[in-house]
């Protein structure tokens, strides 16, 4: 609404007042412009990047992920290397082949072996070997199962034959290997079903999509009971990452989606050789309210790694102290990284490059035990964090309230016993990028899709992503894993009992060691 002459203050110190709020609600809505136009109209690569030379040199490597803005990670890199250390190689292939790979040799002969000069014979004195990568396309085929019928002539009864092999779809026309094929394409590389469709139609195989669906919800059912057991894996470690991302479900009802969620819980003790093996579960609900956490975790006590939302704040004050939580360091900096960004303050770059250098000594220290790590954090990186909350402190009394940067500082200060978990603590991370890493499958899967058609297909979603992603954090070619996991759930190779050994890091151990054996 306009403000009209009449309506303005006569006193001088009313007026003065009026015209500081009025800048400061400017300066607000004119950094939220620049936000919008950059996010809008901004080169791809710079979307959630520090858009100035001078900040490249910080390395910010969770602001220049080419990942949807509401999933990013924050992966860091020292600004510095450290002296004396020897920097590392870059992990480029620029031609090295896999040993393991099947060789097929096609030899060049020369049109003629006769001597140009006395037509005498030509003998071989050596040879040039040179070799490249090659492909062969998916080959589609009908697997034809035969089961002979025996009988004794002498006799006229008792005919013997082979019992007939469960199937993962009774009756259907799909293999598990073709199934796990159309389940990895989704879940790990983010190809749509319709899409999968397309590729079959190319090959002369005209299926309709509503089939792919009932074969990728039967694969789910098989492996529910994997799932549970992963996700209760999971969830009894003494520290858990925690993060929740928006799903679209189809509302037939209303013909349009509903907002439910992907909440995921994941683990990673690698950063400092802990017991805990990478893994992530993701749990499908409808809200993203504490009662739905809360329901996820009903015997949790440990340490929570966690983003500022309010449901784990909640959820932390009605456990008393079993549940501590542990904040995120790179949402506080990208708040201050928002508004270098806009305004170029000044005061919000000091922030950013004073929180850059603990960075930096956190890659010094990834990959040593907690207690090396906890040694070096009191002694390196606790002095600059109590300076910096020093500066943090005198400077947010000099600020208007409602200006960005004030933002910033309090949702730091606010959350700052839990951004400083990690100092009294060598198991804890100073961020959430291990959980924010395992969202973007999540993210280019929605992207792809754009929503689920129905809750259940939220859940086996869920069910067949824990699966398939936590394969691929252990390196595992997801193809293979789930095509043996499935034939061994659905023969019955694998009892409900042992399922234990089918869970990713266990799968991989004994498939190294049956290498090993027969090496």
């Amino acid at each position: 609404m306009a403000i009209r002459p009449e309506d303005l203050p006569t006193d001088a110190a009313a007026l003065t007042e009026m015209v500081l709020a009025l800048d400061a609600e400017n300066e607000k809505l004119r950094a939220m412009v620049a936000t919008f136009k950059d996010m809008a109209f901004g080169k791809r690569s710079e979307r959630l990047a520090v858009i100035v030379s001078e900040q490249f040199p910080l390395e910010l490597g969770d602001l220049a992920t080419d990942v949807t803005a509401s999933v990013p990670a924050n992966d860091d890199a020292p600004a510095v290397k450290p002296a004396g250390k020897p920097r590392k190689k870059a992990r480029r292939n620029i031609g090295a082949l896999p040993k393991h790979l099947p060789r097929c040799e096609q030899v060049l002969e020369p049109d003629t072996t006769a001597c140009p000069c006395c037509q005498g014979r030509l003998h071989k004195i050596g040879e040039d070997v040179s070799e490249v990568l090659d492909f062969i396309p998916a080959i589609l085929r009908v697997l034809r199962t035969i089961l002979p019928k025996y009988a004794c002539r002498g006799c006229t009864d008792g005919v013997v034959q082979a019992k007939v092999l469960p199937r993962l779809i009774e009756s259907g026309m799909a293999s598990t290997a073709l199934v796990s094929h159309v389940v990895v394409s989704k879940f790990a590389w983010y190809l749509p079903l319709y899409r999968q469709v397309q590729i079959l139609a190319g090959q002369g195989v005209r299926l309709d999509r509503a089939t792919l669906a009932g074969w990728v919800k039967r694969a789910a059912w098989w492996l529910k009971g994997l799932y549970e057991l992963q996700l209760r894996t999971i969830q009894a470690a003494p520290r858990l990452f925690c993060d929740e991302t928006p799903m679209p479900v189809l509302d037939p009802g209303r013909r349009r989606t509903r907002t439910c969620q992907f909440w995921a819980h994941a683990m990673d003790d690698r950063p400092w050789g802990g017991p805990s093996p990478p893994a992530v579960a993701y749990v499908f609900a409808d809200g993203r309210g504490t009662d739905k956490i809360a329901g996820q975790l009903p015997g949790f006590s440990g340490i929570l790694q966690v983003d500022g939302y309010a449901a784990y704040k909640a959820l932390a004050r009605g456990r008393g102290d079993t549940i501590r939580l542990a904040f995120c360091l790179a949402h506080a900096r990208r708040k201050f990284v928002e508004v270098y960004k806009s305004t170029q303050s000044p005061f919000a770059r000091e922030v950013i490059e004073r929180l850059q250098a603990v960075y930096a000594i956190e890659a010094e220290i990834r990959g040593t035990s907690a207690e090396q790590r906890l040694a070096v954090r009191r002694t390196r990186t606790a002095p600059l964090m109590e300076a910096l909350k020093a500066r943090l402190t005198a400077m947010v009394g000099q600020l208007f309230s409602q200006s960005k940067l004030t933002e910033a500082i309090n949702y730091a200060l606010n959350h700052w016993n839990g951004l400083t978990l990690f100092l009294g603590d060598g198991r804890v991370e100073v961020d959430t990028n291990t959980v924010e890493r395992s969202m973007r499958p999540i993210a280019m899967g929605r992207r792809n899709s754009l929503f689920s058609g129905s809750e259940g297909g939220a859940e086996s979603w869920a069910i067949l992503a824990s699966i398939v992603n936590t394969a691929k954090l252990h390196e595992l070619d997801p193809q293979a894993y789930l095509a043996d996991v499935l034939e061994r759930i659905v023969s019955g190779q694998t009892k409900s009992h042992q399922l234990h050994e089918l869970l990713a890091w266990n799968w991989k151990a004994a498939r190294d060691r049956n290498a090993r054996a027969a090496a």
